[in-house]
């Protein structure tokens, strides 16, 4: 079993201090790893909707409160009797968050905060309400202020990662998740997010030692079973990968799963007709299976077949209307054919569903570098370099707008700079440097 990085095409959450799991979120992205699963697992994944504790001071079921002493009334906000206290206003920010009406949740929560300014419980809470909404500057604001008032609080570590997890920046994930497993050795979902994270950035020695522990709770899962089988065949640990392999066999017997992904890893390896042979078993069982069309259009892709790759990423953008790859994926295929205002489209789109997807900025800039929008070229490789400080492309391009502004010498330190990140990485396979993303049905969290 082997791949390119090159074809990774990317993509827990249990938390606040009471420790209320953000499970209801992204209802779509928890289907881009049960795809993957077999029916037995597919019936307990979509039962997700569970609430995890994980803390390291307090027994499961106990809620974080502070002690009697610390809840102090506002003064002059009104008489005792009548005004609610701040566990109260707690209690309520919590049943509101628990229902989803984040609007009513946030509120309580400031006003908890207005009353306690070091309730830790009320900041980790708002970041779940900010991770809900997915504004994750604000989600890890908060987390941040509550991690510093409650650092024996795994949980709150444990969002953080998932902050960063859910922008697909798996390197930052890389220290929360690790931090994690150090206090709670038996976190299933910590251990499991850690794995993808080293997958993802290819560590793959990390990404067996990690994942192999949970070989006997995840051996059912095809998704766990495939990351685990790569990585053991990069990392050279062959008992492993034939294991992983076997297994994958043995429960996907001739499920549409295990044809997608059975055409994923000819993909890898640029067998493009032996994927899409696999692909079309896999429609016959289920033609709608999620990231189906995806790699379809990532096969025609590669072969150059523009028209059918866009016809495959339409097709999958109705089946998941909701992820912004296709949409990446089909502005790429635009911007081939020369069809530029199609591509800002599409991109624009993919941009609104993930606005950390590189490759969608790298495209909208090459577009306004084509039509002469200078302005617009420099603000969206701007973007593209907070994104990804490592992307050495960023550097050329921003040459070449600078150099048709006439401004010469900015454009030869350009130049320089992208001449000198690409030899360094020249040695490395940069997934992230290359602007690829990683692969979506990958990304499964776990139950």
């Amino acid at each position: 079993m082997s791949s390119g990085p090159s074809r990774w095409i990317r993509r827990p959450e249990q938390l606040d201090i009471l420790l209320l799991a953000d499970t209801t979120t992204l209802a779509k992205r928890r289907q881009l790893g049960d795809l993957l699963l077999g029916d037995l697992l597919r019936s307990r994944i979509l039962s997700f909707c569970l609430i995890v504790l994980i803390v390291t001071c307090l027994a499961p079921g106990t809620t974080f409160a502070q002690t009697p002493n610390t809840w102090q009334t506002r003064a002059g906000y009104g008489a005792p009797e009548t005004t609610p206290t701040a566990e109260q206003l707690f209690i309520t920010g919590e049943t509101a968050l628990r229902n989803g009406d984040l609007n009513r949740a946030e509120q309580n929560f400031w006003r908890v905060l207005a009353i306690d300014p070091h309730s830790a419980g009320a900041y980790a809470n708002l970041g779940v309400v900010y991770m809900r909404r997915k504004q994750w500057d604000q989600a890890l604001r908060m987390l941040g202020k509550a991690d510093r008032l409650a650092p024996a609080v795994v949980g709150i570590r444990l969002n953080i990662g998932l902050v960063y997890y859910r922008q697909n920046d798996f390197r930052s994930a890389i220290a929360p998740f690790e931090s994690v497993l150090r206090d709670a050795p038996n976190s299933t979902q910590a251990r499991y997010l850690l794995g993808l994270c080293y997958f993802f950035n290819e560590r793959w020695t990390e990404a067996v030692e990690i994942l192999l522990p949970l070989w006997g709770e995840q051996s059912l899962n095809m998704n766990y079973l495939y990351v685990l089988g790569i990585a053991a065949h990069k990392a050279a640990r062959t008992e492993v990968d034939e294991r992983a392999l076997s297994r994958l066999a043995e429960i996907g017997q001739d499920t549409p799963e295990f044809h997608l992904l059975m055409g994923k890893a000819h993909l890898n390896n640029t067998e493009d007709d032996k994927a899409l042979a696999e692909f079309a078993l896999a429609a016959k069982g289920d033609p709608k299976l999620p990231f189906l069309h995806f790699n379809m259009g990532l096969a025609y892709l590669d072969k150059q077949d523009y028209e059918q790759a866009a016809q495959e990423f339409r097709q999958d953008i109705a089946v998941e209307p909701d992820v912004a790859f296709s949409y990446d994926k089909l502005g790429t295929v635009d911007a081939l054919e020369e069809k530029d205002a199609e591509a800002e489209i599409n991109f624009h789109q993919a941009l609104r569903l993930d606005p950390h997807l590189v490759t969608s900025q790298l495209g909208l800039a090459k577009i306004y570098q084509k039509r002469g929008q200078n302005s617009e070229a420099l603000s969206a490789l701007d973007q593209v370099e907070k994104i990804s400080p490592d992307n050495y492309t960023v550097h050329y391009l921003r040459g070449q707008v600078l150099q048709r502004m006439g401004q010469r010498q900015r454009a030869k330190a350009e130049f320089n700079t992208y001449t000198r990140m690409m030899n360094a990485a020249r040695e490395r396979r940069g997934r992230e440097l290359s602007g690829d993303i990683p692969s979506p049905e990958l990304t499964k969290e776990p139950e």
